[in-house]
């Protein structure tokens, strides 16, 4: 079974964020960890909150069943200005020993800048593929979209594309 992280799953990570920031009062700095152990797999949340209002929720948890082991961790963020980032992350060795690899992470700056990147990579006995996707858009509406891959039989590719506000093509620099 194949799983792939999608932006709604990396912005409903930032709204968790946000929502559990605003749970806890400014003043109070505190950690909080939860461990769990099942017949299958571990896994762990943690989350926090600094005097200056930075928040963080992060966890990991592996699971293993016929199909092999697979490891899935993420992230959220809130910057005491406002900034907020995800990341998600599941890598799995099946029992034939190919792995797979997938993550992403999105980012929005307190000024309006923001970042979004996900990526692929799988290594079978076909040799090692992979790809990744990056969008920026800076605070004043200039973005930037690439894509870089690799397969063993054409190598290496990229290509990006840049705009200003208007969407008027710009050099990528």
């Amino acid at each position: 079974m194949r799983h792939t992280i999608r932006t709604t799953t990396l912005i409903c990570l930032i709204c968790s964020a946000a929502a559990i920031a605003a749970a806890v009062p400014a003043e109070a700095a505190e950690r909080h960890r939860v461990r769990a152990v099942g017949q299958n797999g571990t896994g762990f949340v943690a989350g926090g909150r600094t005097a200056e209002g930075a928040a963080y929720l992060r966890g990991r948890g592996v699971t293993r069943n016929a199909e092999g082991t697979t490891l899935r961790s993420g992230g959220v963020y809130r910057g005491p200005d406002g900034g907020v980032a995800a990341r998600a992350g599941q890598t799995t060795r099946g029992t034939d020993g190919n792995l797979t690899h997938q993550s992403g992470f999105a980012a929005q700056g307190a000024n309006g800048g923001s970042i979004q990147s996900s990526d692929s990579v799988t290594r079978s006995a076909d040799g090692t593929s992979g790809s990744r996707t990056t969008t920026a858009t800076g605070a004043g509406g200039n973005s930037y979209v690439g894509t870089t891959s690799y397969n063993p039989q054409t190598g290496v590719t990229h290509t990006a594309t840049c705009t200003d506000a208007a969407g008027n093509p710009i050099p990528c620099r």
